[in-house]
């Protein structure tokens, strides 16, 4: 039995040590190691504002220029290679027809094509032509019926220009089959440049195909040669590779690069490649491997918004703030903690000589006095004359407020930052090329809104012209049929008889007034239930008075306005009435921000004083200060075509808050440090609240309730620590006092004076 003895102490030792390792040193060394942490990353990493020579935001606006010229040319290369297989489709479906009438017919109702041809394959002989000449020769006649023999290609000319050739067949019974080509530049169309800015689309291998903007310096040109073989390396990667994750917007590759610098100036692009409306679905044009890129030169200016002493004296803040609230947690907490544990293990082995060394604060020092007590009654002492010392002020003092004192001196670190420190004002400077941006980005949209709606009226005429009073409504009906299922934008489409009688219709029910015939304006616009029904008229020649009548989704219209970076757009009609918005809005309703309103009405000004270009209404932009700094542009739907008479404006309004520029960048950084600090508080203390002070909490009631005589409650752990240790050590005093009872009423009836308990596990 002796030789097992040390082998026993050896096993309580080790479960004593093992206990150590949670309980109440974990949660303090976790929060010293946070504070280190946060105090280095404030003094190191989030200090660094401003340092930049071109704000990000400059960087993110060449990039969000980018994607809309990528849209803007994959919508056109896909509208017109659409286009031209469902015109040759209507042409095929009709009676022969010459190809110089194709021709004309396509030339009167699509205005976009450098060039059209219709060429007999079989021979190979030239029937008609219309605009420039077109590369016939580059076009392999014999393999037109192969996978991909009517698929658009790009053709370069004798003058290093390049041309899209887009190509469909016109096929009549008994006729020789003729092939209809149509070329096109490979130019971004609608894309307001402003004053400095250059745009060119580049193939896959970075060689440029078609520029505008760029000047005729060498300078801007050797730039743009370094930006096309950087962008070419880029465009190849995959696109969930090319961004951060779960930031959406573009489906495709896109970016920006920071260019040479020369004179303080330097030059920034912007690159996105053709991709699909949704990701992974590509189109015709998307298979031509084309990327556009932007570029404009703006000014270098470093601007630390807020002074590097600021982070360091914050640093510095939190490293005192955070040792005098560890040093609290330690001395107050901690170290009693394990005294106490230290003294109820040694009263629990049977050390009884020598009195409790109370700790001074809260739970502890309850603890520690029912544990001198109950030391006393092991020494025979009866309970009644053991009563319980009256504590001072400060054992009245519990840990969850000492816990409370830290939380407090971290959430005076915190708070500052969270609510008041590096807030930017209505006086923060937006650079420049930001507002600019904001003004052409607003400008492309409306043109893009206005070719939409010419485009609509433009297939209505091509189907318009291929009608006449021979067809059944059947007829009239599969051919409006096929027309909706190639363009998604229409709601609903039928042909109206003069006297407005509806012919033939597909889709939802049509709007225009019961028995009227079709009006003059081809595009109109009507207040349908509170709902804006955006309705065209393309008159039909073959019929006497007849139109073919179609009704736009509103949802095409507001997919339209979706962009990022534009923050909150509207378009509004010429009373200034919402009509259609990238997100939530009421039909017909006045702008939200008179200031908005003001900025439409100076954008529709027919000339004046103000206006430099001396067209009449044209793009502005303004920084809003009232209500919130914000960058606002309005343009108006200029540049011709049946939606010119609609007078309608696109307003954008962003919010500057949200724009990564140094002085926003600074007070997003100080509530990132302030949330870091508080999260960090309340997860240490928490965890301490949890884990230490509530089992404490509860381990003195119960070691009050035994010093007072309650000798059948079981006193059991938690949690194996230190407070689970000297609940442990008060089972183990449990056990001993009945047996020091009966020894005093043996010792009493013998007239021995009654010795100390032998503790638990002693012979």
């Amino acid at each position: 039995m002796a030789a097992l003895r040390p082998k026993r102490r050896h096993r309580t030792r080790r479960r004593a040590d093992m206990s150590l390792l949670g309980g109440i040193r974990p949660p303090i060394a976790a929060l010293s190691a946070l504070l280190l942490a946060l105090a280095a990353l404030t003094a190191f990493q989030l200090g660094h504002v401003g340092r930049e020579t071109v704000p990000p935001a400059v960087l993110t606006s060449q990039q969000y220029f980018a994607e809309d010229g990528a849209i803007a040319l994959r919508a056109s290369l896909d509208e017109s290679i659409t286009d031209i297989g469902r015109t040759a489709s209507l042409f095929s479906s009709g009676e022969p027809v010459s190809p110089d009438s194709v021709l004309d017919k396509l030339g009167s109702v699509y205005q976009k094509w450098r060039g059209t041809a219709v060429i007999e394959i079989k021979s190979g002989r030239l029937e008609a032509q219309r605009g420039e000449n077109l590369p016939l020769t580059a076009l392999d006649l014999t393999a037109l019926d192969g996978e991909s023999g009517l698929a658009p290609r790009m053709v370069r000319l004798e003058n290093g220009e390049t041309r899209l050739l887009t190509l469909a067949l016109l096929s009549w019974p008994d006729r020789p089959q003729q092939l209809l080509v149509a070329s096109s530049s490979l130019k971004v169309p609608g894309i307001s440049l402003g004053r400095s800015r250059a745009i060119a689309v580049l193939d896959s291998s970075g060689q440029v195909l078609g520029s505008d903007g760029v000047g005729g310096s060498g300078q801007e040109k050797k730039q743009l040669a370094k930006f096309a073989k950087t962008v070419a390396q880029k465009a190849e990667r995959h696109p969930l590779q090319a961004k951060e994750p779960g930031s959406g917007g573009f489906a495709g590759v896109s970016g920006s690069l920071l260019g040479d610098a020369a004179d303080g100036h330097r030059s920034v692009a912007g690159y996105a490649k053709l991709t699909g409306s949704q990701p992974g679905v590509g189109t015709d044009a998307t298979a031509l491997g084309l990327t556009v890129v932007s570029f404009v030169s703006v000014a270098e200016e470093r601007s630390a918004a807020v002074d590097s002493f600021f982070w360091i004296a914050a640093s510095a803040a939190l490293l005192v703030l955070g040792a005098l609230a560890v040093a609290l947690l330690v001395t107050t907490v901690q170290r009693p903690l394990i005294q106490l544990f230290l003294e109820s293990r040694r009263i629990g082995r049977g050390d009884l000589h020598r009195s409790v060394t109370l700790p001074k604060y809260g739970e502890a020092a309850r603890i520690g006095a029912a544990l001198d007590r109950l030391r006393r009654q092991l020494l025979g002492e009866p309970a009644a004359q053991t009563e319980a010392p009256r504590g001072g002020r400060r054992s009245r003092i519990g840990t969850r407020a000492l816990l409370a004192v830290c939380g407090i001196l971290l959430l005076a670190w915190s708070a500052p930052l969270l609510l008041t420190l590096n807030r930017a004002g209505a006086s923060v400077a937006v650079p420049r090329s930001i507002v600019d941006d904001q003004r052409e980005r607003t400008d492309t949209l409306a043109d893009r809104v206005r070719r939409a709606l010419n485009e609509g009226h433009a297939d209505l005429t091509s189907v318009a012209s291929v009608i006449s009073d021979r067809n059944s409504p059947g007829e009239l009906t599969e051919l409006l049929e096929r027309t909706r299922n190639q363009h998604g934008r229409y709601a609903s489409l039928y042909v109206l008889g003069a006297d407005g009688t509806v012919l033939a219709r597909t889709g939802g029910t049509p709007h225009h007034p019961a028995g009227q015939g079709p009006p003059k304006q081809p595009v109109t616009l009507v207040d349908s239930g509170n709902r804006p029904v955006i309705t065209e008229y393309a008159e039909a020649p073959g019929l006497a008075g007849a139109a073919v009548v179609g009704e736009l989704r509103i949802d095409f219209l507001n997919a339209l306005l979706k962009r990022p970076g534009l923050g909150e757009v509207r378009v509004v009609d010429a009373e200034h009435r919402v009509i259609g918005g990238n997100n939530g809005y009421l039909a017909f309703a006045s702008l939200s921000d008179p200031a908005l309103d003001a900025l439409v009405k100076a954008a529709n000004e027919k000339g004046g004083a103000n206006d430099t270009t001396g067209k009449g209404p044209h793009a502005k932009s303004a920084l809003l200060r009232k209500g919130g700094l914000a960058v606002a542009a309005a343009a108006p739907m200029t540049g011709g075509g049946v939606a010119q008479p609609l007078d309608w404006t696109v307003v954008t309004r962003q919010p500057a808050k949200g724009l990564e520029i140094p002085a926003y960048t600074a007070q997003n950084r100080t509530v990132l440090a302030g949330l870091l600090g508080l999260t960090g508080a309340a997860a240490c203390l928490g965890w301490m609240h949890i884990i230490v002070v509530r089992p404490l909490r509860d381990l003195a009631r119960r070691a009050e309730a035994l010093a007072d005589g309650d000798r059948r409650t079981v006193v059991y752990p938690t949690h194996h620590d230190e407070v689970g240790a000297v609940a442990r050590s008060l089972e183990v005093i449990r056990h001993q006092l009945p047996a020091q009872r009966k020894r005093d009423a043996v010792g009493g009836a013998t007239g021995r004076t009654p010795g100390p308990a032998t503790p638990a596990g002693r012979t």
